[in-house]
Formats: structure tokens, sequence, C-alpha cells
């Protein structure tokens, strides 16, 4: 593969919730309906960007906070569409600053995002998928390293 994403996410736990967007699905330039997936905030690092810089920018961009940034929790790696996508996913320690978001007054939020709350993992679809099965709140108040999941064909 020729081509490779680096992107930042942020693991924001609050009341056993993870904070999740769902994301507005564009095919193109077209808004195109039923984006029916979760994921968590952040977004790609420009190339020569530092991952930590590039994660407070993604977050003060698509929700006007900036993040308190703490461990690296989780790295994956996958291949989708001739791409290899490297997505690092960092413990996000100030999650009070995010119960009341308003997007409208961000530079990106309201262009990108459909909608935002704290969910429980098990009960929506969440991508990546191993998020739903990952204890994230023991992972990331007792963190013994970094784990890795890497899904290339």
């Amino acid at each position: 593969m020729e081509n490779r994403r680096v992107a930042v996410r942020a693991i924001i736990l609050h009341d056993e919730k993870l904070l999740c967007v769902r994301q507005k699905n564009y095919n193109g330039n077209a808004l195109v309906s039923g984006n029916t997936y979760w994921c968590v905030p952040g977004g790609g690092v420009d190339i020569g960007e530092p991952l930590l810089p590039a994660l407070k920018r993604e977050m003060i961009e698509e929700l006007g906070v900036k993040p308190t940034i703490g461990n690296l929790l989780y790295v994956q790696q996958f291949e989708f569409k001739g791409w290899e996508h490297m997505e690092f996913f960092f413990h996000i320690t100030n999650p009070e600053d995010y119960l009341n978001l308003d997007i409208s007054k961000t530079t990106h939020g309201a262009l990108e995002l459909e909608e935002i709350d704290f969910i429980t993992p098990a009960e929506k679809t969440i991508l990546p998928a191993f998020l739903t099965a990952e204890p994230l709140n023991e992972h990331a108040s007792h963190f013994t390293g970094t784990k890795f999941f890497n899904y290339l064909t």
C-alpha cells in the first residue's frame, strides 16, 4: 500500500459512558443520509504535524474544547479501500469540559457532526468495534500500557 492516513482520536469517559460522535456522511461534496455508526472524536493528522498538537487542533475545531491529553491507550492499524490507516487513541482527562458542548460556535463541528453524546458502548454501533469490547474505564484508570489492534490483510 502506497497510501497511508494517520489519525488521532479521543477517549473521553464520564459516568461509565464514552463521548462519541455521529459524523455527517459525505459522498464527494453531497451529504448522504443514513450514517448510523458512532465513533470517538478526532481526525486526520497533517503531514509533518505532531500527534498531540493534531489532537488538540481536532478537538478544538470539532468540539470547541481544549483537551487535557493523558496516556496513549490504543493504536489501531487497518487497510480500507487501498489505504493503510493508523489511528492513535488518547485518554482525555478533562471530561467535565465536554458535558455541555455547543458545536455551533466551532469552526468544523456543525459542518462535520450530526450528533454528539456520552453513550454506553454496548448499546450503540461504535467504530472501531474493539471499543465496544474493551474495558475502557478500567484501562484508562489502571493504565498498564498501550494496546495494539492490527487488522492489515
